[in-house]
């Protein structure tokens, strides 16, 4: 110690817990023998005998119970993103409802000129598609910045910036669904429009 600007100072350990407050250990990393990896071998549980609160764990245990707290947010995070795929759902149903109901006599002129009912669902269908992966890149493009700035400016806590490519491609695939089941009923409606009476439509 310098404390006092005269040099170093070294006192006995038992004078230094006297007159300074100390924590408690809280982590020993022990370099084990080759038989003694494991926790539960009898010679590890010999030696912590005399220290009931003390747990052993090996690395993969250990890795994995600091980074619990980090699924349970990831988990938390996945059920907000659910709602919002919930909620897009509808915004979609009803943004091509909407398109349905303006574009009647568009529709009409298309089924009076031969386009089939089934390619009238599919060409909504595709609209869907793309209204979803639109929303997905931008919202996955947004993502990606704002991670990239975070991890940049908390670099020197020791996070790291990771592409999650299956994650992403899941989302994506997700999208797609989540658009292809939002064009069911708006589809269904404008395949039973009646061309004649959608040509005549106001």
């Amino acid at each position: 110690m310098g404390a006092l600007g005269l040099g170093p100072i070294t006192v006995s350990n038992t004078l230094f817990h006297a007159a300074f407050p100390h924590a408690n250990n809280r982590l020993t990393f022990v370099m084990a023998a080759a038989g003694a990896r494991s926790p539960t071998t009898a010679a590890i549980q010999s030696r912590l005998a005399g220290f009931p609160g003390v747990k052993a764990y090996t690395p993969a245990a250990f890795t994995s119970k600091q980074l619990s707290w980090v699924s349970q947010m990831l988990g938390i995070i996945y059920v907000l993103l659910a709602l919002a795929v919930i909620v897009s759902l509808f915004g979609i149903i009803n943004t091509l409802a909407l398109s349905v109901f303006e574009r009647t006599r568009e529709l009409g002129t298309l089924r009076a000129v031969g386009m089939t009912r089934r390619q009238l669902r599919r060409m909504i269908r595709h609209e869907s598609i793309v209204t979803a992966l639109l929303g997905a890149t931008l919202g996955i493009g947004v993502g990606l910045f704002l991670a990239a700035m975070v991890t940049g400016a908390l670099s020197g806590e020791g996070l790291q910036f990771a592409l999650p490519v299956g994650s992403l491609v899941a989302f994506v695939v997700i999208a797609v669904i989540a658009g292809m089941l939002a064009a069911i009923a708006p589809a269904r409606r404008a395949a039973r429009l009646d061309p004649l009476a959608a040509l005549a439509y106001e």
